[in-house]
C-alpha cells in the first residue's frame, strides 16, 4: 500500500521508524532510518527495522557466507522493491517476505512514491560479511 504522507506512514510503521541510519549512509541514495529489534549482546539474530523514505533505496549488495548466512526481508508498512541482478523487480508490500540467500547481489528500497519499511534479518553462518556495490542508478530507478 503506497503511502506518502508520513504521518499517516507512522501510523502503519510498527515496529518504528528509529533514528537516521548513518552508518550506512554511503550505501544508500536518499534517507534511511534503523530501529535494531534485538540486541547483539542477548540474541545471535540480528533483527532491525529498516525503513525507506520515499526513492531511498540502497546500493546493489551480496551477503557471503561460507555455510548458511544470507537475509530475510520481512516487509511491514508501505510499499517498495527488491530485485536481484539479473532478475526482474518485486514489488513489495505489507505481508511479503523475500528469502535472499548468500551469494545474491540484490538491492531493495522504497517505491518513488511511498515511505516503506521492512524487518531485516540477518540469516546466521559461517564467515559472513556483506559486500556493498555499485548503486542503482537514477535511470535504472526511474524505469521501475
Amino acid at each position: 500500500m503506497k503511502i506518502n504522507n508520513q504521518t499517516e506512514f507512522e501510523q502503519q510503521n510498527i515496529f518504528g521508524q528509529g533514528q537516521p541510519n548513518s552508518a550506512y549512509a554511503q550505501y544508500f541514495s536518499g534517507n534511511s532510518y534503523l530501529n535494531p529489534l534485538t540486541n547483539s549482546a542477548d540474541c545471535p539474530l540480528f533483527l532491525a527495522n529498516v525503513t525507506f523514505e520515499p526513492g531511498c533505496r540502497n546500493n546493489w549488495h551480496i551477503h557471503h557466507a561460507e555455510s548458511g548466512g544470507g537475509q530475510l526481508l520481512i516487509c511491514t508498512a508501505g510499499s517498495g522493491w527488491y530485485q536481484e541482478a539479473g532478475q526482474p523487480p518485486v514489488s513489495l508490500e505489507p505481508g511479503i517476505v523475500i528469502n535472499v540467500p548468500a551469494g545474491v547481489k540484490h538491492w531493495h528500497g522504497a517505491k518513488a512514491d511511498s515511505w516503506f519499511s521492512h524487518i531485516a534479518v540477518e540469516i546466521p553462518g559461517v564467515r559472513t560479511r556483506n559486500e556493498w556495490c555499485e548503486p542503482l542508478s537514477d535511470a535504472e530507478y526511474a524505469k521501475l
